[in-house]
């Protein structure tokens, strides 16, 4: 298949298909991770990608995997950058992948609107059984992204992907 031929819809259905190497159920799709497509006649398939956090030691497993996902779907040369203009935040997330965060039991990060506070991260819902009888254990998971909590209500440990702007 030439690039020519090649849409920017084909792009995104072989993103779907790049999983988060710390949350196997999240697509970069999934995460908002994607800011664009750049389809040129001649030249590699351009993908603008950012991080979920800047220090995310995964970024460079994520660009080899963008790369190597998308050059095999589609049969054209692939070139990846770190789009330095946009920053993520968590508003990002689509509805799909709150849900699979969730399934997966990790907490979604809330719907921000205006400045992220402390408290936003007090009685966050428990992922397994739905109870805001929680509090926070730390602000730091296993991953730069995430922070620990516990249910009072079912007595479980759970990480929330922390909200962010």
């Amino acid at each position: 298949m030439m690039s020519a031929t090649i849409t920017q819809e084909d792009v995104y259905h072989a993103l779907e298909q790049v999983m988060d190497p710390e949350i196997p159920v999240l697509s970069v799709i999934d995460l908002g991770m994607i800011t664009g497509v750049e389809i040129t006649e001649g030249q590699p398939v351009l993908v603008r990608m950012i991080p979920t956090f800047a220090a995310c030691p995964a970024v460079s497993y994520i660009k080899d995997n963008i790369r190597t996902v998308v050059e095999k779907a589609l049969g054209v040369a692939v070139t990846v950058e770190i789009d330095k203009q946009v920053h993520w935040e968590s508003n990002r997330m689509t509805a799909t992948a709150k849900e699979k965060l969730k399934n997966f039991g990790i907490a979604p990060p809330p719907v921000l609107e205006g400045d992220v506070r402390p408290e936003i991260m007090l009685n966050t819902p428990c992922p397994h059984c739905g109870s805001e009888h929680t509090y926070l254990r730390s602000p730091f998971g296993s991953t730069l992204c995430r922070a620990i909590h516990y249910c009072k209500s079912c007595g479980q440990v759970f990480e929330q992907f922390k909200p962010l702007e």
